[in-house]
This record gives C-alpha cells, structure tokens and sequence, in this order.
C-alpha cells in the first residue's frame, strides 16, 4: 500500500477506534471535560450522546487512559445482555472470580446465583472503596441496553456509603439513547443522570488539523510531510462529511491511495471527487456515482497482486 510512499508506519485514516489517534476538536474536548470534571467530583450517573461515527468509542478509551493512574476501570463494549449477564460482564472487568457464585441447579446444570453476584461486587467495591481508589464503568453502545437491564443499573448506583457513591458510570451512545431513557417506566434512572454532553461532528475549520494530527501519529519519523492534503481537498471533504470523523477517515484513506497511484505526495480536491463517488453515506456530488479504482494504474494492481 501507500506507507512507504509517504513514510508511515502506520495507516493513519483507520476506522478502528484508538486513543492515540485521539484529536481534542471543540466537541470531544468538551465531551471529555465534562466526563473527568462530573468523575472526580464524584458524580454517579453521566452520558454521552452522540450521532454515528462522531467517536465515542474513542472518547471512551481516551477517557480510560487519562483515569487509568487514579481510579480502577472497567470497560464494556457491548451491553446488549440481560441483567445478569450484564452484572457477570461488569463483574470479570473487575476481575472479580465468580466461581462463588455458581449453585447446582436440581438438573445437574451450573448456573449463577444473582444474590450472589451482588454480594461479590459490594464486597470489590467496598475493597476499593476502602483503599481510595474510585471505580468508574464506562458501557459503550449504550442504546442497545435492555430495558431490564436499565432497571439492574439504576439499582447498582444505588450502591454507595455515607459519603461517596462506590460506582460511577458512563453512558456512551447514539440518539436512540434519549429516547430510550425517556420511557415512564425507566424515569427514575434519567433523574439519576447528573451530566450529560452531546458529542458531535467536528467544525470545517478542523478538519484539515484533523488529517494533519492523524499523519503526525502515524508518521515514521519527524521529519515524514504531514502538509499531504491540499486546502482545496480538505475544504471540500468538510463539506462532503460534515464533519463525522469515520467518514473522513475513510475518504482520506482513499485519497491517499489515489495520489499513491498517481505517483504523487499531494491529495487534490480531484482525488476527493473519485474518492467521494466510492464511498456511501456523504454528501452528493453531480455526475454518475463510479468506482475510484478505475483510476488506478496497472502497476498499482500488480504490485498489490505480488
């Protein structure tokens, strides 16, 4: 591919969420503060909303990585689980052994003792309590908790003493989130909420520092030219995109591939227009929709072939 042409060490428009990659335009910086202010004061019950592909995931695991020194944390990725499950889930983030809990059901099979759990997890987080240490639980793609499992949360901040709550917790997700919490049966937990931020798209006058910050982390050394994007191209994928950072990671990945094609260290609005035609969900261009790699070279094919 294209990291030796522009001497990278790694693809630097990747869709995989990585904090390193972590770029504090206006929303997410704002998204952040609030979570580590809301955190260390103490507060129970946060959420983040915001639309697809605007990073969440990645604010999460920046989040993450700026407590890891002061507080224990636990991450889960995928709440879409019955109360149990959920509190087993939350449970092996802790690193808490369940073995305790499992009972012998009169039909020979294991299974585990809700009561049981809850005992384990009071006892962790009295343990961790009484060391000082603050345990905060960020779930992701929170929109796609059970209403069950809503009610089992709501219960779990309700674990606390006389002065601090034991459990703090993050609630990341899309739209869809608002609306859920909004349903009268699950309105004590929305009173919970003490902070809540939405995390949207970044502004057109970012995204050029945007695509600049992802080539410096990726870059091979310091002296790798970062200056890749003309203004032209990144104007017009700010328009393209809006602003949602998966769509531009996955424009500027073609654009990279197109100028590496054309032999060329400059990405032009061009480029952007191929690019843009290939790639669902952005902004319309006029003119029929076709594929960008037919304007790739032959030897761009046969290197990749070999």
């Amino acid at each position: 591919m294209y990291l030796n042409h522009f001497s990278l060490q790694e693809f630097p428009f990747s869709i995989t969420p990585d904090s390193d990659f972590f770029y504090p335009h206006d929303s997410a910086q704002a998204a952040l503060n609030t979570l580590l202010v809301a955190l260390r004061s103490g507060e129970g019950f946060l959420k983040i909303v915001g639309e697809v592909g605007c990073g969440k995931t990645v604010l999460c695991r920046q989040l993450l990585k700026t407590l890891h020194d002061e507080c224990v944390t636990a991450y889960i990725p995928n709440p879409d689980m019955g109360p149990d499950d959920l509190l087993m889930a939350l449970l092996d983030e802790l690193g808490v052994d369940t073995a305790a809990a499992h009972l012998i059901a009169p039909n020979g099979q294991t299974r585990q003792s809700r009561r049981m759990l809850m005992i384990l997890l009071e006892k962790c987080l009295f343990h961790h309590a009484q060391q000082g240490r603050r345990v905060v639980v960020c779930i992701d793609e929170a929109q796609a908790i059970p209403l069950a499992s809503i009610e089992s949360l709501r219960l779990l901040s309700n674990l606390e003493t006389e002065k601090q709550k034991l459990l703090q917790l993050v609630l990341l997700g899309q739209p869809e989130l608002d609306a859920k919490l909004a349903r009268p049966e699950i309105r004590q937990l929305l009173q919970r909420i003490t902070f809540s931020e939405y995390l949207g798209p970044m502004h057109a006058s970012h995204v050029g520092l945007y695509l600049q910050h992802r080539l410096a982390v990726a870059a091979a050394s310091e002296s790798t030219d970062i200056e890749v994007f003309q203004t032209s191209a990144t104007e017009l994928m700010a328009a393209l995109t809006h602003g949602v950072p998966r769509l531009l990671n996955v424009l500027a990945h073609k654009c990279l591939m197109l100028a590496y094609g054309e032999n060329t260290h400059r990405v032009t609005a061009a480029h952007v227009r191929l690019a843009a035609a290939d790639t669902p969900g952005l902004g319309q261009l006029s003119g029929r929709p076709t594929s960008m790699f037919r304007a790739l070279p032959a030897w761009f094919w046969r290197k990749r072939t070999t």
